[in-house]
């Protein structure tokens, strides 16, 4: 598994500041989020062959594609890797199954025709395999791209906003498609994107950019719940994010039961099924904190915890207060006086209040426990 992880790591001072170091391993989706300039998509460049900075090593699958002290420097067309550009970049005079053929030199041409239906059947567009890029629309020309990329049998995929031209719809659609196609390769995928949305129901682990360094690297839940990343909480919003089970759907009150480190909580009706694996996300701002127990109240999910920090912000009037819920860190979003009023500090129990309908239930996983 290790020799076929994707390793990374680039330094340098000027042009362009990189300081980052990360792993991506065979079945892992690893995100690269950050404001624009932070040098997300240079990350890419680098992996591909196609920008070299002043120290920097990329080793895949077995093999070391870049090491700037030993002299190694394979070509980008000796790489195995698998680009999907932000703009397609397909050539518009071939037809689909045209723009796959041309990716497949290394294969022997009697196979060459045959395997581009089979990687245009794999992104289910086998019905439009004689079509050019100017007949089709944003995500079947997205998809086109996606089986390009795939023709190279690639040991590792890597995707540059690949969902930026396509509206939400296809959008999703997409990220499902991707989804699955992970699974069945099982390579190294690298996300680049703007879009926290791309970042829940795609990536395993979370690499965090700021002008050309990594400020923070890890599992995604363990970064989206952490109020000391100020960039990615200003981005995304404060917020806990965690992994669930859901354990019992009542379509007659339009309502799921969801299992996770913690307990249970009841969230609105969805289209997973009993023992889909789920991402749940928790606003701050929905989060009310009580010291007792509340009765007669309409919602459904009050959890216990207790205070592991509390943490004031400069200059407004707001504090964020972590509780320990199990295994998981729950965030809430409240006032100064409200943690002057209930006493709040380290150590203290307390409830935690959410609204069914301020959950934020997405499928992870191709939609089932692994």
């Amino acid at each position: 598994m290790a020799d076929r992880a994707l390793t990374v790591t680039a330094r340098q001072a000027a042009p362009i500041p990189l300081d980052v170091q990360f792993t991506c391993k065979p079945g892992e989706v690893l995100a690269i989020f950050g404001p624009s300039g932070s040098g997300k998509t240079t990350a890419l460049r680098i992996i591909a062959g196609l920008y070299s900075p002043a120290h920097a090593r990329v080793f895949c699958d077995g093999e070391t594609w870049l090491d700037t002290s030993a002299g190694i420097m394979v070509a980008p067309h000796r790489r195995r890797v698998g680009f999907v550009f932000q703009d397609y970049a397909l050539f518009p005079h071939l037809t689909a199954a045209g723009n796959v053929i041309a990716a497949l030199g290394h294969r022997p041409r009697r196979e060459r025709r045959a395997r581009a239906h089979e990687l245009l059947a794999l992104v289910h567009l086998s019905d439009r395999h004689d079509r050019r890029p100017g007949v089709l629309s944003g995500g079947e020309r997205q998809r086109v791209a996606l089986a390009r990329a795939l023709a190279r049998d690639p040991a590792v995929l890597l995707l540059d906003e690949p969902f930026a031209a396509v509206d939400r719809v296809v959008r999703r659609r997409l990220q499902e498609e991707i989804d699955e196609i992970r699974h069945v390769l099982d390579i190294p995928l690298v996300l680049v994107t703007h879009d926290f949305e791309d970042v829940v129901r795609l990536a395993t682990h979370l690499l965090v950019l700021e002008h050309g360094r990594a400020v923070a690297q890890g599992p995604v839940e363990n970064l989206t719940s952490r109020p000391d990343l100020a960039w990615l909480r200003d981005a995304i919003g404060l917020g806990s994010l965690f992994q669930a089970t859901v354990i019992r759907v009542d379509s007659s009150r339009g309502l799921a039961e969801l299992a996770f480190d913690g307990g249970t909580l009841v969230a609105p009706g969805h289209a997973c099924g009993v023992g889909s694996r789920v991402r749940v996300r928790i606003p701050g701002r929905e989060v009310i904190l009580a010291t007792t127990a509340p009765a007669g109240l309409s919602l459904h999910n009050v959890l216990q915890g207790t205070v592991t920090a509390v943490q004031f912000e400069e200059a407004t009037d707001r504090a964020i207060v972590q509780l320990a819920v199990g295994g998981i860190r729950l965030l809430a979003e409240v006032t100064r006086d409200a943690v002057s009023q209930l006493g709040i500090v380290v150590g203290l129990p307390l409830h935690a209040l959410i609204k069914s309908v301020s959950l934020e239930v997405l499928p992870t996983r191709g939609g089932h426990v692994t």
